[in-house]
């Protein structure tokens, strides 16, 4: 420590009661004890902004420092707007502020709530990186007194960390994004801080949770986005609102395969549970990415999903957006599509040999991939091939590098097809994108065809029948992970491997 490091004075507020000595503190979830007495202090918000990383937040090849959550743009712009002038001018027209006659509404702005932080430790790791020892944030309490000790040379303009930013936010990102210099907000604006100091994130995450979601501010589908570790607390299973966000979820991932232009998909689900349209039900859909990329697998040996458990014990979840996990299926399938399309004979030739009406959308569709003869477009096709892919892919994400696919400045707020069609792009040149595409390929050398289709043996006849009903999607599942561990490639490998843990 030198001289010239800026001290601030806080309060230490002791937060703790002897009986929750007895509670468990799971180091192996994050949950490590956490400290008995957090600060109170005020910090202007740009020195917060700067040390926080929020405000300096990019990207150094694959990864990306700063907060982790995901922000509403327009949010933050509106509390920008607010702090300005209060309430209702911030909320007026353009045109209705330009108007001289409501200077009078103008009032301040103010930004009572505290921002809550997390001091990080020296040695304290996120993404890969570390916080630097010079960076890290001092507390010193003597008699009675406690003073936060600020890295050297903080105030100077062109400070940046070494390495982490040395604070965290848990809650108030937006009130500091606020204060980007395109507000136009002063520098000095002070904000209530609440910090901890050496928190966990499992520890971060069931704050923002309390803070945000059990008063019922934001709902828990926008607060597993906002802070992606939330979807593997084994504390929220038994949360129900945590069960209607997964099928709020899956439900929404249905929509967006059904809606966006780039999905095979487009048009060809069936919405509404009409009996005759042909397409795989809503309901069929969303039990299938539910039950396969949406699965916690929080309980013994249940499924673990792609988009929802951690990666590993020490790793929390893929930090995917909502444009990204739609992205990455409409990927999947478009794959699926393709490979069976460049398939001029075996199953598919017999299947496109049928020249009667079929279904109602009559535009030159691949009957083998979409026609009513295919497991494709059946609900045993749809679940097994979800939950085979999503049974290699989760145990290979991390050689795969999908936990290093991350996009910046992606809107936290509906999901827009914009979003989706900018995740595909940048998909094109992920690492994982040819692995995962020749895997598929060979997928679609499975005989797709239904039990009912034509020119069936009466062993494959047999084979398919076995297909249907609750049972059929583990068997489906089963044939496509034994066609694929043939295969002497890594995703192969991993589906041996799968195969013969379950054997054993």
């Amino acid at each position: 420590m030198t001289k010239n490091q800026q001290r601030i004075a806080a309060i230490q507020c002791k937060q703790w009661l002897a009986e929750w000595d007895a509670y468990p503190f799971p180091e192996e979830n994050e949950r490590k004890r956490p400290p008995e007495q957090l600060l109170v202090f005020s910090m202007s918000a740009k020195q917060l902004r700067k040390l926080s990383g929020v405000y300096v937040r990019r990207r150094e090849g694959s990864d990306a420092t700063g907060i982790q959550r995901l922000h509403e743009k327009d949010r933050s712009q509106k509390i920008g707007e607010y702090v300005r002038a209060g309430y209702p001018f911030g909320d007026l027209s353009g045109k209705q502020k330009a108007d001289e006659a409501n200077d009078s509404l103008k009032k301040p702005g103010w930004l009572p709530t505290a921002i809550v932080v997390n001091f990080l430790k020296p040695g304290d790791q996120r993404r890969g990186k570390t916080v630097d020892a010079a960076d890290a944030l001092e507390v010193e309490a003597a008699n009675g007194a406690v003073q936060i000790v600020l890295p050297s040379g903080v105030t100077e303009s062109a400070w940046e960390p070494k390495g982490l930013a040395p604070i965290e936010v848990i809650d108030g990102q937006h009130r500091l994004f606020a204060f980007d210099e395109a507000s136009g907000l002063p520098d000095d604006f002070e904000l209530p801080v609440v910090a901890f100091h050496g928190l966990d994130m499992g520890w971060q995450a069931y704050l923002f949770w309390s803070i945000n979601v059990s008063p019922k501010k934001i709902n828990p589908s926008h607060a597993y986005d906002l802070f992606p570790l939330l979807r593997t607390q084994d504390w929220l299973e038994s949360v129900s609102a945590v069960h209607v966000y997964r099928e709020a979820r899956a439900q929404e991932l249905t929509d967006l395969l059904f809606r966006h232009s780039e999905s095979p998909w487009k048009g060809r689900i069936n919405m509404l549970g009409e009996r005759k349209s042909g397409w795989v039900s809503q309901a069929g859909w969303v039990q299938a990415i539910y039950n396969s990329f949406l699965s916690p697998g929080l309980v013994g040996r249940s499924r673990k999903g792609l988009f929802a458990a951690n990666l590993s014990s020490t790793t929390g979840p893929l930090d995917w957006s909502r444009p990204q996990q739609a992205a990455f299926l409409i990927f999947l399938w478009q794959k699926l599509r393709d490979a069976v399309a460049s398939k001029v004979e075996g199953w598919p030739a017999s299947l496109r040999e049928q020249t009667t009406p079929q279904i109602d959308l009559q535009d030159g569709f691949d009957l083998a991939f979409l026609g009513p003869k295919t497991l494709l477009n059946q609900e045993q096709g749809v679940r097994g091939f979800c939950i085979a892919l999503n049974d290699v892919l989760y145990r290979s994400a991390s050689r795969l590098q999908l936990d290093q696919w991350r996009m910046d400045d992606i809107d936290a707020g509906e999901t827009r097809s914009e979003d989706i069609d900018r995740s595909l792009k940048e998909m094109e040149g992920q690492p994982f994108r040819d692995e995962i595409t020749q895997a598929i390929a060979t997928l679609a050398e499975f005989d797709w065809r239904s039990s009912d289709a034509p020119d069936l043996t009466p062993e494959e006849e047999l084979t398919k029948v076995g297909f249907r009903g609750t049972g059929g999607y583990g068997r489906v599942r089963q044939e496509l992970l034994g066609l694929l561990a043939k295969e002497s490639t890594e995703l192969g490998k991993i589906a041996a491997q799968i195969l013969a843990s379950e054997k054993s």
